[in-house]
Formats: structure tokens, C-alpha cells, sequence
């Protein structure tokens, strides 16, 4: 058929080219192809812009032109003639001269400097040049239009944000930009109105910065030497920021000052990398204005209305915001790489398409001899017409793709923000198991000899733990696969009824165990239903055992199987606490932590729960009421018909079913003293911490050498406080399910006369400076980061309790004793003041002293104990003693006066004490020329 076509094309082109040249037609046969031939597969440049920049040297100016050319990628019948001046103003107006010779259509301007540049730009603006100034000003006001931030605003910026950094008070030095420049000029000004409103702050100088990379590094050295109190450093970008920190770096400072920088572009050593890698503490994200520029000239050249002031928005990147800038960075440069990849494949279109208009051309002269010419430009218009409703399209299309990454983009930015809050929790989650099985381990490796049953103990212990560790990340690899969409059902039809029953039966000891009424009711003895087994298990296991950890001792969880019309339903019931209704109506909310800290295996499974149900076609719902209990209700459908054909196969095995690490938490009776054999006087610990293996492993291993007392909550261990008043104390910080977590216990502690002797010791998984500075600011004695050395653990008890007895022995050498803590102070004045009012009393005893300073006989003792190293009668008898000696040297009173004033019943008696206690009578020791 082709070679038919062309045979038949090729004769009628001989037969009407006969005809043309004998009517001598040839000549204009020969221009037509002559005009084909030289026709241009490109169109015309339609404006010419001019760009003159101070430099290209540094990568703010480099990705302002990249912002540019891109602009210009869509409008590929703009010119642009770029001058860069390297730094020099006198060059720069000779560029600018020289784009004003070249017939230009309109200038940009990027200013080295304002008055040397100002004459040209006026000079091209009364030429009727339209005038864009870009970035820094002139001294001026003849231009057109003005793209850039407002450096003052800047300025201010990084001032309000150091008076943060520095808490209001602090010296600060500032490095400029190019000396003479509207960005160094304005910045400063901003900066200064800031810090001038802080009376605190104190600007020690401004130093020069300019293209020479040790231009200021003499003097900061110098500065840094004569004056160590200098903490921030404002650097107007952030290539003069990098060098500052070097030259602190060099001068050992870089960890005491702070310093701020201007521009945060992205890329290595460039401001966002820089905050990220903790070198600037922050950075003022200054725009290049190349995009908005470009965009200002197109509606100036096409007589479109645009604004004369284009004031570019600037905002702060630091610590808290520099992840989430660098992610959509890197997400903006991937999504800029899928534009330029679209914008190569539109021009390959368009020379495509510019190369077959040629041939479409030539065919023209080839086929004129052959059809009508009408015919032909009839032809060829529907062709163009065809071709441009293509290119119409294809840019449609990018358009639609480029607001999908932009929708996409706002989505992962939100899923990113959750993540990361979730991801804080999976420390603390993942940390107490961590103790419990290098704890163990390293005492294990430490000990010479260990017993079988000691052994065989703490290897249970790793045990549970390591499974109950790999749950954990068995549920977040289940999580990741349902992000992902590749969770899969693998249903088959078995007996739902047996399958249930099995389940309930693994949480029989635990149920006996804990008194718990755990029953199973089924509607029928066998029920056939399609389900993924695997799944199933992971669910019934999921919401049994969060009933058992909110349901108290003697409470009930029942199991009910019901069938109801097409739908069999499982129902699992508690009695135990219940939730409130914002904790019910995000359930299965995987971030959402409610009231209480955060608890990573609940929340991923009833998270992950939920996706399984739902992949079943079914429904997972919760009912309850707080203090009343819980129903968690799951509803399946019947049959297969909801099952597609690769989601139904085989039952799986029971080994590969239920692997099951059934780490049901093993309660521990956690009332009361721990038993164990311990020297008798020794030191009483309060062990308060929530996770019962912890507190059962850390009462084992310190009940060798204290006696131990544990609690499960800060509210009761408050009351052990008060009751036992302890030698020291163990408190966990993050205490689930109670109100008073271990910050909070160790402030009232601290706060109470009674109690504020007794050294606290906090044990967390939170390890960061912060949370350790929060620890101490609460009166912590000591802060422990989980996993932890159990030999440290006791060394650091043993070290506090000794340092504890020499306290007692330095305040027992005085009459007054004047301890540390201003609490312990005001204690020791107020029992000694109550003894000296009532010294002259013989009948004031331990029991009036008790209830004067409302207290129990048990405490104060304890309190008297812990302090002095002493008890209450042996301190009110020092007293007494004491106050005779003094009364004995100091005045002429008699015996039987002295006796009286000091609470003694006679002289006899003082006289017969005097001496126990001196080994000389009164009367020897008022001759003695020496005090005792």
C-alpha cells in the first residue's frame, strides 16, 4: 500500500511539474522551496531583559540565577543577557552602560553597592527602560519595580531571636556584609532597634565582613582573648557565620557562644546544613527573589498590572523547624528535578514537532502539484491545530502533576510532624526492657559463681523482655507493611469457635493468677468462618491483654461469640477502668496518647487491631465508661463472597499461625516490704516504679544489702514516704497510670520539712541534657539513665548514704547544726528553739517535742536520725548539757539554780549526769581553765 501511495504521489509530482514549467512557473516553485528550505525550527527572542549582578562567586547568587533561568524555562521567548561585576561598582556601571547600548527591553539590577550604581539605574530609567532593582536598593527612587526582603525586618529577626537564645541579658557581637551595602546598612539597623529595646543585651561591636575569608579573623581572635564573656554572634549570611564559628572553634569557645546567620539556603555548608549540624543555633531564611524577579518583568514587558514594592517573606530556621525545611528542600529539589525532566521532554516535543512542520513543508511544495492549495492549507491548519491542543494538554497535565506533589508534599509534611512526636515515646518504650536484660546480664557476667536458681531467674528475666522487645518490633514491621499497602490476607475457613477458645485458654494462668473471672461464651459449639488466622490471633491477643492491664485483681473479662444474620460477632468485656470519651473516640489513633504518657505497644495495637479487621471487610468498635469498664467489639462477615480469589488459600499451620511470645506481664505483689535477709540497722530504700519486672529485679538485687520497700505509684509511694520516712529513694520519672510521676514525687519530697533530708534518685529513659537539667531542678540527688548498670546503681547508693553519715556527723558536733538545705535548716531551728523554750520543763519530753512540732513520734525520730546521727532524747539531753556548761563558766548561778534553768529535778541528779557525760562534776569543771 505505501509503495502504491508513493508511485501514485510520484507521478502526478512529474505530470503537474511538466505543466508548471511549460507555463514557466519554475521560478516560483524554486523560492517556495528556497523559503522552505530556510525556514528556522525555532521562533525569535520577542524581549530582550538585561541582568546585572554585583557577583557569582558565592551560592545565594548562584541559586538566585538558577531561580531565574528556571522561571525562564517557560518563557522561552525571553533573552536574558547576564553581567556579573565581581564585587566592583565601577565595572557594574560599565555592564549596566554597556546592556543599555544592546537595545535591551528592561534592566534588573542587583546593586554591589547603593550610591556608586544609583546614577545608571537613573539614567536607564529616564531612558523609559523599565527598571527592576533586585535584592539591595539604591539611593534612589527612579525604578520600576523592587523585588527582595526587608533586610531591616531581618535584622529584628535575629535579634529577637538572640534576646531568646540569651534570655534577655548577654554580650553580642555582629559581623556585616559588605561594608557601604543597603543589606549591611538596613540589617544593622533592624538588629540595633532590637537590641536596644533589652537593656540586658550589650552590643560589644560591629565588625567588617567582606569576600576576604580572614578579613575579620584577627580581630574576633582578638576579641574572643580580651573579652571570654562574649555568647552570640550575628552574622549577616551564613558563609560569614561558618567563618566566625572556625575562628571559635580555633579560640576552644565554639560550645559558649551562639551564633546566628542570614541566607538559609540549602546544601552542604550552606545555613539549613549548618543548623542542623548544630554549628549555627539559628539561621534568618533570606530569599533570593531570582523567581519573583523574572515574574515581576514578564507583567511589566506584557503590560499586566504588578506591584511597584515586591516584599519577599522571611522566617527563622532553627533547632526546632531546621528537619522539617531540609526534608522539604530535598522534597522542592526532586520535584524541581521531575519539572526540568518535563520541561526537556516538552522542548523535545517542540524540536519533534518543529522538524515535522519542516517536512510538512516540504510535502507542501511536493504535494502543490498534486491537490489544491486549499485543500492543502486546510490540511495544514487542522494539523496545527491538532499539534497545539497536544502541547495545551501536556502542559495541563504538568500543571495538574506539579499541584498533586504539592497536595503530596503538605500530606508527608503532616505525617512527618506525627512520626516524629510518635517516635519520641519509642525510647522510654523500648529502654525498660533494654535494663532488664543487660542489667541482668551484666551481673551474671560479673559474678565468679552463680546458683542454678539465680541463674536459671535472671535468664527468665532476658528472656521475657528480648520477646517482649521483638512484639514490639514485630508490631511496628506490621504497621510499616499497612503504610506501605502491602499487608496482605491470606483467609482461609476454619473453626472460629476453637480458635477463640485456644486464645482465651494461653491467659488462664494469668487470669487464676490475678483472681480474674476470665470466661469464654460461645453462642454455638463450632462456627466455620474465612479469616487470616495470623491476623486474627494478633487482635484477640491485642485487646485481651490490654483488659488484663486495666482490669484490678478480682475483676472479670469475658469472651462472647454471637452470630448475628450475616455478621459473627466477638466481644471482649472488663470491669476495669474504663476510658473517657476523648480517650474512646481515638482508640485507634496511633499518635494520639490522651491524658496519660504515651504507651507504644497499646497504641500499635489497637492501631494495627484496627487495620486487620478492616482488611477482614469487618468492623472494630469500642464501648465504654470510665470506672465502669470496657467492650471492645469485633464483627466479621460470613461466608467468601467479600474475599477476592489471591486473598483465600490453605490454613496456615499452627507453628506458623501462633508463634505466639506470650509475654503476659506476670503481676508481682508490689504491697508492703520486700523479705529478705539483710544486716539488721540497714539502710531502708523506697523503690517506686511502675513496669513490674523492674521493680521486682531492682528489689531482688538491692534487697542483698538494704532493706527494701516497694510502690507502684507516686501516689502511694508519697504515703510510704510519710509512713517509713527512707533512708533514700528510687523513682522511676515516667509512672504510667497515676497522676504524680517521678518529677513531681521528688519536688514534694524536697518541699516537706519532714521529708526534704531524704536524697532522691530518679531512674528515666529520657537521657537528654535537658530532661537530666529538669531532674536536678526538681532536687534530684542523682540522675540514672536507663538501660543501667546495676553496680553503678549500688555504688551510687552506697556513695549518697555515706556522704549522708558525714553530714550527720558534722551537724552533730554543734549545738546548732547548719546544714545545706534550707529546708533541713528551718527544721533544725525550730526543734532546737522548741527544746530551749521549754528547757527549764523536766517533765518536756520526746512526746510533747512531737506534737509541738507536728509530727509523729516514728518521724520525727527518723528525722532527728537522718540528720544528726542521734535520737531525740540524746539531743535534748546535748542541749541541755550544753546549755550548763555555758551557764557554768559564764555566770556565779548555784548548783540547784543551774539544775533548775537546764530541766534537771535536782542537783543531785544534774550533778551525778554532769559527770557521766564530762567524767568531772561541776564544780571541777567551773575551776578547769579549759572548755570541753
Amino acid at each position: 500500500m505505501i509503495n502504491f501511495v508513493c508511485s501514485w504521489v510520484l507521478s502526478r509530482f512529474t505530470l503537474l511539474s511538466r505543466r508548471l514549467l511549460s507555463l514557466n512557473t519554475w521560478p516560483i516553485l524554486f523560492c517556495c522551496l528556497v523559503g522552505a528550505g530556510c525556514t528556522s525550527p525555532t521562533e525569535n527572542k520577542s524581549f530582550r531583559i538585561g541582568f546585572s549582578q554585583r557577583t557569582e562567586a558565592d551560592t545565594w547568587r548562584k541559586t538566585m540565577l538558577d531561580d531565574m533561568n528556571r522561571e525562564l524555562s517557560f518563557n522561552p521567548e525571553i533573552e536574558l543577557l547576564v553581567e556579573n561585576a565581581d564585587g566592583q561598582s565601577a565595572k557594574q556601571v560599565q555592564q549596566i552602560q554597556k546592556l543599555i547600548g544592546q537595545q535591551i527591553d528592561l534592566l534588573i539590577v542587583s546593586p554591589n553597592a547603593a550610591l556608586p550604581i544609583t546614577p545608571i539605574v537613573e539614567k536607564a530609567y529616564q531612558q523609559q527602560i523599565p527598571v527592576v532593582i533586585l535584592d539591595r536598593r539604591t539611593a534612589s527612587d527612579e525604578y520600576t519595580a523592587y523585588v527582595g526582603a526587608d533586610n531591616v525586618e531581618v535584622g529584628r529577626t535575629a535579634g529577637i531571636y538572640a534576646n531568646a537564645l540569651l534570655h534577655g541579658a548577654g554580650n553580642v557581637l555582629e559581623i556585616g556584609e559588605s561594608p557601604g551595602s543597603s543589606a549591611d546598612i538596613d540589617r544593622h539597623r533592624g538588629f540595633i532597634e532590637v537590641i536596644h529595646q533589652h537593656p540586658g543585651l550589650r552590643l560589644v561591636t560591629k565588625l567588617e565582613g567582606d569576600w576576604d575569608t580572614h578579613s575579620f579573623a584577627g580581630k574576633l581572635t582578638k576579641l574572643l582573648q580580651e573579652k571570654p564573656g562574649l555568647q552570640l554572634i550575628f552574622a549577616q549570611n551564613d558563609r560569614t557565620a561558618l567563618k566566625a564559628y572556625r575562628v571559635c572553634q580555633q579560640a576552644g569557645v565554639a560550645n559558649q557562644v551562639k551564633i546566628i546567620g542570614v541566607d538559609g539556603l540549602p546544601g552542604k555548608n550552606e545555613g539549613i546544613d549548618l543548623v542542623d549540624r548544630g554549628i549555627l543555633s539559628a539561621t534568618v531564611l533570606y530569599p533570593t527573589g531570582g523567581k519573583e524577579a523574572i515574574q515581576t518583568a514578564l507583567a511589566i514587558l506584557n503590560k499586566q498590572p504588578f506591584k511597584r514594592e515586591n516584599r519577599l517573606p522571611i522566617t527563622l530556621i532553627d533547632s526546632t523547624n531546621v528537619r522539617i525545611m531540609k526534608l522539604q528542600n530535598e522534597r522542592i529539589m526532586a520535584q524541581q528535578t521531575d519539572i526540568n525532566r518535563q520541561i526537556r521532554r516538552i522542548r523535545e516535543l517542540t524540536q519533534t514537532y518543529s522538524s515535522q512542520k519542516n517536512t510538512l513543508y516540504f510535502t507542501l511544495i511536493c504535494l502543490i502539484v498534486v491537490i489544491a492549495l486549499a485543500a492543502w492549507a486546510l490540511y495544514l491548519f487542522r494539523q496545527k491545530r491538532a499539534a497545539y491542543q497536544t502541547l495545551e494538554r501536556q502542559n495541563q497535565e504538568i500543571l495538574d502533576q506539579k499541584d498533586q506533589i504539592e497536595a503530596v508534599s503538605q500530606q508527608a509534611r503532616a505525617a512527618t510532624e506525627e512520626k516524629l512526636r510518635f517516635y519520641s515515646y519509642i525510647s522510654h518504650e523500648f529502654n525498660t526492657p533494654l535494663s532488664l536484660i543487660l542489667t541482668p546480664t551484666e551481673d551474671l557476667l560479673e559474678k565468679k559463681n552463680v546458683s542454678p536458681h539465680e541463674l536459671k531467674t535472671s535468664l527468665g528475666l532476658v528472656q521475657k523482655n528480648a520477646y517482649r522487645l521483638l512484639r514490639l518490633v514485630d508490631q511496628m514491621l506490621d504497621l510499616r507493611k499497612t503504610d506501605a499497602g502491602k499487608q496482605r490476607l491470606h483467609a482461609s475457613e476454619q473453626d472460629l469457635v476453637a480458635f477463640v477458645r485456644e486464645i482465651v485458654h494461653d491467659f488462664a494462668r494469668k487470669a487464676q493468677k490475678q483472681r480474674i473471672d476470665l470466661q469464654f461464651i460461645p453462642e454455638r459449639t463450632s462456627l466455620p468462618v474465612w479469616f487470616d488466622a495470623e491476623k486474627l490471633d494478633k487482635v484477640l491477643f491485642n485487646l485481651l491483654s490490654n483488659a488484663f492491664k486495666y482490669t484490678p485483681k478480682g475483676g472479670l473479662i469475658h469472651v462472647r461469640l454471637t452470630l448475628l444474620d450475616n455478621w459473627v460477632q466477638i466481644q471482649v468485656s472488663d470491669n476495669g477502668e474504663g476510658m473517657t470519651p476523648e480517650e474512646q473516640e481515638h482508640a485507634f489513633d496511633l499518635f494520639f496518647s490522651g491524658a496519660k504518657p504515651f504507651n507504644l505497644g497499646k497504641g500499635l495495637g489497637l492501631a494495627l487491631s484496627m487495620e486487620f479487621i478492616q482488611l477482614h471487610q469487618g468492623e472494630l468498635r469500642v464501648q465504654s465508661e470510665k470506672g465502669i469498664g470496657t467492650e471492645f467489639t469485633i464483627q466479621l462477615p460470613t461466608g467468601n463472597q467479600h474475599l477476592s480469589p489471591d486473598e483465600m488459600g490453605k490454613p496456615a499451620s499452627p507453628s506458623v499461625i501462633r508463634p505466639r511470645i506470650l509475654t503476659l506481664d506476670e503481676e508481682v505483689d508490689d504491697t508492703g516490704e520486700l523479705i529478705v535477709n539483710v544486716p539488721k540497722q540497714a539502710s531502708t530504700v523506697l523503690i517506686v516504679e511502675d513496669n513490674d519486672d523492674l521493680r521486682t529485679f531492682l528489689a531482688t538485687r538491692l534487697g542483698q544489702e538494704f532493706e527494701v520497700v516497694v510502690e507502684k505509684t507516686g501516689e502511694n509511694g508519697w504515703e510510704r514516704v510519710l509512713e517509713i520516712v527512707p533512708d533514700v529513694i528510687i523513682s522511676d520519672v515516667m509512672l504510667d497510670g497515676t497522676a504524680l510521676d517521678g518529677l513531681q514525687l521528688t519536688q514534694r519530697i524536697k518541699a516537706d520539712s519532714r521529708t526534704s533530708h531524704i536524697p532522691v534518685i530518679l531512674l528515666t529513659a529520657k537521657g537528654q541534657m535537658e530532661n537530666r537539667i529538669e531532674g536536678t531542678r526538681a532536687g534530684a540527688d542523682a540522675y540514672i539513665t536507663k538501660p543501667f548498670n546495676s553496680t553503678y546503681l549500688l555504688e551510687t547508693l552506697r556513695t549518697t548514704l555515706a556522704n549522708r553519715a558525714k553530714w550527720q556527723r558534722r551537724y552533730s558536733a554543734d549545738l546548732l547544726p547548719q546544714p545545706a538545705n534550707r529546708q533541713e535548716k528551718k527544721f533544725l531551728n525550730e526543734l532546737t528553739a522548741l527544746i530551749e523554750k521549754h528547757l527549764a520543763d523536766p517533765t518536756f519530753s520526746v512526746e510533747k517535742l512531737s506534737r509541738e512540732m507536728g509530727l509523729s513520734r516514728v518521724q520525727l525520730y527518723r528525722k532527728v536520725q537522718a540528720l544528726l546521727a542521734m535520737n531525740v532524747s540524746d539531743y535534748l539531753a546535748e542541749v541541755r548539757l550544753k546549755k550548763a556548761k555555758y551557764m557554768l563558766k559564764e555566770t556565779n548561778k548555784s548548783m540547784a539554780e543551774i539544775a533548775a534553768e537546764t530541766g534537771f529535778g535536782s542537783a543531785a541528779y544534774f550533778t551525778t549526769f554532769f559527770k557521766q557525760h564530762t567524767q568531772k562534776t561541776p564544780s571541777e569543771y567551773r575551776k578547769s581553765p579549759m572548755r570541753v
